[in-house]
């Protein structure tokens, strides 16, 4: 191992030091149930209001709006089951676009087992949701839409605000509250506005372990006026939508890291696209037969998909992780999985175009010499494993 260069932010982060000392004093001195009566209860209760107004408070919403879960994954199937199950009677049609995350791909192809119809939404060559399509596919039993605010694995910027504008003209013409409209904005929660009212939605997922939080916490804003039915049923922690003991310590860390985020996403987008913009032309100027997945200026600061054609990515990254560089073929949640990837299908790319592809996700750590060194790397990696691949192909379409 030449180096340890971590490019795989959009699978998860570290823990920052402030969220960790943050976290602390919940393991051993505020450790209270917070549903108990007594003095240690009412303490834990009064530490997880904080947290839920801290996180209400970048949201734009009240408190009570704000639902904390174990993860994304469960804050998407809360949001898609709870809704669905609530409301079937008024409805069994169901809108998401093609590069959805699994957590909600797999969900919506669970509710068309259970009866429920889907439409998957098509996106253009860049990643990109038509509005008219959007509009175009709504029925009168639509009772939800979900469209990702960012996507995890080539960073696409979808047009939430304004899709939800579309939603909303909709229901204005035709007098009816559906469709609802729910957000996946985990890897969005760190570089992009949360403000639910500014972006029209009534459902909206993000978890902590992308925003430099801990694992295993996520969140479910849900407006006031929307009812879900719960998943998990025991209790009537989280107004009854979410039974268990709340995570305290992981909550405290989740809604510190969005405040830390928040607070200098600004700053970091900028330096964060100066670097992820410089990978970008490094490759591009370096090794022939590339693609860059994915909008060009409509993607996250941090990332990086590119294919690479006639190699494969798996090889890539086991020769690049030899090397001390970390990236991905795509989400973590499938990496196991040697299927190619939905998201770059669904760009109109072959399926040696998806087999071809590396996800190179920048964070907090990365600096301009660590860019330098895999710009260096990179090339004759490459060379390499093209050199070994049986399929020989060029980026001509």
């Amino acid at each position: 191992m030449k180096k340890g260069i971590y490019l795989d932010h959009a699978a998860t982060t570290y823990v920052l030091p402030e969220v960790e000392k943050a976290m602390k004093p919940y393991y051993q001195n505020i450790y209270g149930n917070p549903s108990s009566l007594h003095n240690k209860g009412r303490e834990a209760l009064v530490e997880l209001d904080k947290a839920r107004e801290k996180v209400a408070h970048i949201f734009d919403c009240r408190g009570s709006e704000i639902i904390f879960t174990g993860s994304g994954t469960e804050s998407d199937n809360l949001a898609l089951f709870g809704i669905v199950r609530q409301y079937q009677d008024k409805g069994k049609h169901i809108i998401i676009s093609k590069i959805e995350h699994h957590a909600v791909l797999h969900t919506a192809q669970a509710l068309e087992k259970e009866g429920f119809e889907v439409t998957y939404l098509d996106v253009d060559e860049d990643g990109l949701v038509d509005l008219k399509k959007v509009y175009k596919a709504i029925r009168p039993d639509t009772i939800i839409i979900s469209i990702m605010y960012a996507n995890n694995e080539i960073g696409v910027i979808e047009p939430i605000a304004d899709i939800g504008r579309e939603i909303l003209k909709y229901r204005k013409e035709n007098n009816t509250e559906f469709p609802y409209f729910h957000t996946d904005a985990c890897q969005a929660a760190g570089a992009l506005d949360l403000g639910v009212e500014k972006l029209h939605v009534d459902l909206m997922t993000i978890n902590s372990s992308k925003i430099y939080g801990p694992k295993g916490v996520g969140v479910l804003y849900k407006k006031k006026n929307v009812k879900i039915k719960p998943l998990i049923y025991g209790g009537s922690q989280e107004f009854g939508l979410r039974a268990g003991t709340e995570n305290l310590a992981g909550i405290i860390g989740l809604a510190t890291a969005l405040e830390l985020m928040q607070k200098d996403k600004e700053k970091e987008n900028k330096r964060l696209i100066k670097l992820r913009d410089k990978l970008i032309a490094g490759i591009e100027k370096n090794i022939s037969d590339v693609k860059l997945n994915g909008h060009r200026e409509k993607r996250l600061p941090n990332n990086v998909n590119m294919t690479f054609l006639g190699a494969e990515g798996e090889a890539l990254l086991l020769y690049l992780d030899n090397e001390g560089i970390y990236v991905s073929t795509g989400s973590a949640c499938t990496s196991f999985d040697l299927d190619p990837s939905h998201v770059i299908v669904a760009l109109g790319l072959s399926y040696e175009y998806a087999h071809g592809s590396l996800r190179m996700t920048l964070g907090k750590r990365t600096t301009e010499e660590d860019i330098d060194y895999v710009l260096k790397v990179l090339p004759e990696v490459v060379k390499k494993v093209r050199k070994m691949s049986p399929v020989k192909t060029s980026c001509e379409r």
